[in-house]
């Protein structure tokens, strides 16, 4: 299976965007069922370029993102990237889950801190990691791996000393290894442009940085997820969510216009690629394609 950082520089290469979904292990078996048989062939007919694949918090669905991942590349053939965190596991854990996943042939690894079951503040476990970049490290000296990290274009909501040094933790992280970034989401291009250039301006990171994006599925649904990551929703955007109030199929509507041209924006400006936030479902996130003619 292909590596991903090889993706990247083929297309650059060819000038053309890297588009990437990303989907999460459902709790129930209909719920995979259906990601399965019905909303990942409809996001494959889009073609995309790899997939991305959940850990949950503190690794509790790591069978199921195994089994998706694998599913994923032996009947579609499409490259995955397996997301793995430092929390709960401890180095010999993680060693032996770099065993299972390369028996998967998957090359493609996401390497987070991740967050703690239940919330609160993380705490590295005894025998662990305490720092994503040690993760990347790590998984660099123990197999052949493709690895990509985070990045926050608003900074992290952990981060008490303000996005500027959670950038330079994001330095830290490619320094160890890493080949690529995947932003959280955000709504207003400005925080990824200020976000790329002070990396690559003033921190001298040359890796592909890629922006993380989701079309919005109703008003209610976006307020509570980006209550959870900790991205913002600029006032007018907020202003017009609040109109809309519970007219899932207007929000819709409107959420894939409002993806649409900030995905123009982002390619107009050299973005490598749009990683796209699905949440299992197909329609909108297909429909932003197709309006940027990339379906």
């Amino acid at each position: 299976m292909q590596f991903i950082r090889d993706i990247y520089a083929e297309k650059m290469a060819a000038s053309q965007p890297v588009i990437s979904f990303e989907f999460f292990p459902p709790k129930t078996d209909e719920g995979e069922r259906a990601l399965l048989e019905k909303h990942i062939p409809a996001l494959l007919a889009a073609h995309p370029d790899f997939c991305s694949v959940t850990y949950g918090a503190g690794g509790g669905t790591r069978d199921k993102t195994l089994r998706i991942v694998d599913r994923v590349q032996r009947e579609h053939g499409l490259p995955a990237l397996a997301h793995l965190t430092c929390v709960n596991h401890t180095r010999a854990e993680v060693r032996d889950l770099l065993g299972a996943i390369r028996a998967l042939d998957c090359r493609n690894i996401l390497a987070l801190r991740g967050d703690p079951p239940g919330g609160g503040e993380f705490q590295p476990p005894p025998g662990g990691f305490t720092f994503s970049a040690e993760l990347v490290a790590f998984i660099r000296e123990h197999g052949d791996f493709s690895v990509g990290v985070a990045g926050f274009p608003e900074g992290h909501m952990a981060c008490r000393d303000g996005k500027h040094a959670d950038w330079g933790h994001l330095r830290d992280k490619v320094a160890a290894g890493a080949d690529f970034v995947v932003t959280q989401l955000f709504f207003d291009n400005a925080d990824y442009f200020e976000f790329r250039d002070h990396l690559a301006g003033k921190l001298g990171v040359t890796v592909p940085l890629v922006p993380g994006v989701i079309a919005i599925l109703s008003a209610t649904g976006i307020t509570k997820f980006t209550q959870l990551c900790g991205a913002k929703i600029p006032p007018a955007l907020r202003a017009k969510l609040d109109a809309l109030g519970d007219d899932d199929e207007a929000a819709m509507e409107f959420g894939i216009e409002y993806a649409t041209r900030q995905c123009e924006e982002l390619l107009r400006a050299g973005a490598p690629g749009l990683h796209f936030y699905t949440l299992n479902k197909a329609a909108a996130t297909v429909q932003v394609l197709k309006n940027l003619g990339l379906a």
